[in-house]
């Protein structure tokens, strides 16, 4: 009998160290109340997890992509009305606008039912979960993927490939992928990639390697390109978001040139001239304004 105390103390001992591995019962997301989610991955699951609070920015604050954005929201507009629509891939520069087109999309359409759940692309693996998640919600759901790349070997590679291809999984009609990466091929392309071309023991299909790695972005119906935006324009943005964000404050800041010289030698100091760099620099001067009002 001595050998049963020891035992429920090995047990108890066993289950503190298993239980937080254990995933935590979630609590549904009511989509009716929430119009974003993060895939939260835990342990050997994950579940959803609604955003209570979503930025306010929209679609007149998505400046200097006029052409790229129009083609953003009739695909989408043709998503939210239950017509064919494509999956979207958004490449180029940092900071012009990809992400935040997303976000000003779901402001536009969350009326309409537009849903945005936000996956890493550490969890792509789990896409059939999530898809599985959303069975039976009468929504159109978005899954965002954000700054996408992968190495040949990456779990998530595969997954996705299978959802965009439409093979033996693929993502329902209620369901599509938008995602955005600083480069137009997903999965890097090397060096040694060419030079085992001339190596036949290496690989003797090389041109179907090679072609494998450019071929998930082929997998997006819709490509949709930014690039980087030149001096006036960045001055436009800068402009714009002084006057966005001094208005609810009741503050009025005059665009004159000495405000003009400082916003440029603001990007200089960053290295960079972007949509994102003119959104910095007018909550730094609005701020200080507000700050010494």
């Amino acid at each position: 009998m001595l050998l049963l105390p020891r035992l429920v103390e090995k047990l108890d001992t066993v289950l503190e160290r298993v239980e937080p591995l254990l995933p935590q019962r979630s609590k549904p997301v009511d989509w009716s109340q929430t119009r974003a989610a993060l895939w939260v991955r835990q342990s050997f699951s994950g579940h959803l997890q609604a955003v209570p609070v979503v930025g306010s920015i929209s679609l007149d604050d998505v400046l200097g992509v006029d052409r790229q954005k129009e083609q953003v929201v009739r695909n989408t507009e043709q998503f939210v009305r239950g017509l064919p629509a494509n999956n979207v891939l958004l490449t180029g520069s940092r900071g012009t606008g990809k992400s935040s087109l997303v976000q000003a999309l779901l402001n536009e359409y969350g009326g309409d039912g537009l849903r945005v759940i936000q996956v890493d692309k550490s969890d792509l693996a789990d896409l059939m979960s999530i898809v599985a998640a959303l069975e039976g919600e009468p929504y159109r759901f978005l899954l965002f993927c954000d700054d996408l790349s992968f190495e040949a070997q990456d779990e998530g590679y595969k997954a996705l490939k299978s959802a965009l291809d439409g093979g033996m999984y693929a993502a329902p009609e209620h369901v599509l992928i938008y995602a955005t990466s600083n480069r137009r091929h997903l999965i890097p392309e090397y060096r040694s990639d060419n030079a085992a071309a001339s190596n036949h023991e290496t690989e003797i299909h090389h041109g179907e390697v090679v072609e494998e790695k450019v071929s998930l972005s082929d997998r997006f119906g819709l490509w949709v390109s930014f690039y980087p935006i030149n001096q006036p324009m960045y001055l436009d943005i800068a402009r714009h978001w002084l006057q966005r964000l001094s208005e609810p404050h009741g503050l009025e800041i005059p665009w004159t040139d000495e405000l003009q010289v400082l916003c440029v030698r603001w990007a200089d100091n960053r290295g960079t001239r972007s949509g994102r760099t003119a959104y910095q620099f007018a909550r730094q001067w609005v701020g200080q304004q507000l700050l010494t009002r």
